[in-house]
């Protein structure tokens, strides 16, 4: 189906929006991304914009894609292919700025949104966010000024049903101010879906010196966060700590795991950076690399991760990462550790790891 010819039906209609588009009718009506099944077991799924000419930038899973202009109105539109199972982040690229889609009640902080698929999985717990909408912010926050990591920041900690187990949530902002992690946990502790918690949002200053695998982090993290976490006031169990990572993240939980293990024995990691080694991010495609980079490298070694219970998850449209997690998932199996292993309906997008969020941890703790 091709929507640029001017005077024919109005095949906007197809994807369920009446009137002529660029009409006041039109624009009151719009809702999308709005899908509609393709061909090949995938979806074509239509997206808005009104007024300048616009690219939709979408976040690790396509090349941007340019909006077309509908005639001589202000109406501006793009098909898009996508595959069956996706949730993703996206903006609209317009006027030199990035904007969330205003015909898209799914936001992610101010200038995102996020589309998914008719067959996406449903993300129970997590509320659907406006991009003008103000998440809530914990009520307890301590500041850390950390000798090891140099320089101040503020940790936010939150108790979950009364708080318990520490669950130590790396690159903390983007669960604090993109996805309402707080509301996520707290409803599914409600449903019975989680135990009782204790979240401590880590912000990070430079995630590539941070969560690369060395032990400053870790050293920090044991020596001056958990002390500080434990005077919070907040109650919390930080002897039954949880690490819940995403990329680098991931990266930096699996290796605390192996070279901090009386610290780390619990892991819920998404789409970890197992790419990684020293010299990788120096190279023209840093996945290029060794498959499974330093970790795997380290995990031939056998040691003993008997005590360690980790997650696994990556999103199932990262083609050029699945080899890097599946064969890190199987040398972690063989080590002793009990290991869980699942796909999500997304690219590398935090939108899509949402879920496996809430599941991995109470998995974990359970």
């Amino acid at each position: 189906m091709r929507l640029d010819t001017v005077g024919r039906e109005n095949t906007f209609a197809a994807f369920g929006l009446p009137g002529t588009p660029g009409t006041d009718e039109f624009w009151a009506a719009a809702r999308t991304p709005a899908s509609i099944p393709a061909d090949d077991g995938g979806w074509t799924t239509l997206f808005l914009w009104r007024g300048s000419p616009a690219t939709i930038g979408f976040e690790s899973w396509s090349e941007p894609v340019p909006l077309r202009r509908w005639g001589d109105t202000d109406c501006w539109y793009a098909e898009v292919r996508m595959p069956a199972r996706l949730r993703v982040t996206y903006q609209l690229l317009a006027d030199d700025a990035a904007h969330a889609d205003p015909f898209n009640p799914a936001g992610a902080g101010g200038d995102r949104s996020i589309a998914a698929t008719p067959d996406a999985p449903p993300q129970p717990h997590w509320p659907v966010v406006g991009a003008t909408d103000v998440l809530p912010l914990p009520r307890t926050r301590v500041r850390w000024s950390s000798e090891r990591l140099g320089g101040r920041r503020t940790v936010r900690i939150h108790p979950v049903g009364g708080g318990g187990p520490v669950v130590l949530l790396l690159d903390g902002d983007d669960w604090l101010y993109l996805h309402p992690a707080i509301t996520a946990f707290d409803s599914a502790f409600a449903s019975g879906g989680m135990p009782a918690v204790t979240l401590v949002f880590l912000p990070v200053r430079d995630r590539e010196a941070e969560f690369g695998c060395g032990p400053r982090l870790w050293e920090a993290v044991r020596d001056e966060l958990l002390p500080l976490v434990a005077e919070s006031g907040v109650p919390a169990d930080p002897d039954r700590l949880v690490v819940a990572g995403q990329s680098l993240g991931g990266l930096s939980a699996l290796y605390a795991a192996l070279e901090f293990p009386d610290l780390v024995s619990r892991v819920a990691c998404q789409s970890g950076s197992f790419w990684w080694t020293p010299d990788a991010l120096d190279l023209p495609d840093p996945l290029s690399g060794p498959v499974g980079g330093a970790v795997a490298a380290r995990l031939r070694e056998r040691p003993d991760l008997s005590g360690l219970r980790i997650a696994f998850d990556v999103g199932e449209h990262e083609t050029h990462m699945l080899p890097h997690c599946t064969l890190t998932e199987t040398l972690t199996g063989r080590t002793g550790a009990t290991v869980r292993v699942s796909r999500s309906a997304s690219g590398h997008d935090r939108a899509g790891w949402r879920h496996a969020l809430l599941r991995d941890v109470a998995w974990a703790l359970s």
